[in-house]
């Protein structure tokens, strides 16, 4: 059950695999995906697809999870990125349930990705905050706003879960050129 946002697909349709990264807001209603990649600078990063997958509302638990894993599995096989992104768990202590329910759709998620064999990054939601709008407390209006800026969009990515998706495939392609730069300087260092 897929539901598109405007994509920039028809733009930029043979992106090196080795450049993609899946963004996934994870969810057991609604799930953003978004799909990034890095061009030939690090400045140089363009949205590809983004979406929304919508779980039925109200069918049992296991049912949403196979759909879940259905249609990530379409974006995956259309797509075959790099790596996935993925935001990590937050815990509030006057609702834990939802954590608990949530870490059902992210277990999902994790699954599929090392049953393909991708690199997985974990990212805290405040985190994501921090490195697009520089407050990890910013709200789903600022994150919005910051996603538009930076890939030079013309409306406001909505819904938020897009948005969200969006600004964590952002977030895990930053940290894995992060994690890239280090190694490199590592390997130098041993030479």
């Amino acid at each position: 059950m897929r539901g598109g946002v405007p994509s920039s697909s028809a733009l930029h349709p043979a992106v090196p695999p080795d450049h993609l990264i899946l963004g996934i807001d994870p969810g057991l209603q609604r799930s953003g995906y978004a799909l990034v990649s890095m061009g030939p600078t690090a400045d140089a990063v363009r949205l590809v697809e983004a979406g929304l997958i919508r779980l039925p509302r109200g069918r049992p638990l296991p049912e949403r999870l196979a759909e879940l894993e259905c249609s990530l599995e379409d974006v995956l096989a259309s797509r075959a990125p790099a790596a996935l992104a993925c935001e990590e768990l937050y815990a509030h202590y006057r609702h834990p349930r939802t954590a608990i329910l949530m870490a059902h759709a992210r277990g999902v998620i994790l699954a599929l990705a090392a049953r393909r064999g991708l690199e997985v990054i974990s990212v805290a939601a405040t985190n994501v905050k921090k490195l697009l709008t520089g407050s990890g407390r910013a709200g789903k209006r600022q994150v919005q706003r910051a996603v538009m800026a930076t890939l030079g969009l013309p409306r406001l990515p909505d819904p938020p879960d897009v948005a969200d998706a969006i600004a964590i495939a952002l977030s895990g392609l930053r940290l894995r050129q992060a994690r890239r730069v280090v190694r490199g300087a590592a390997e130098r260092a041993r030479a």
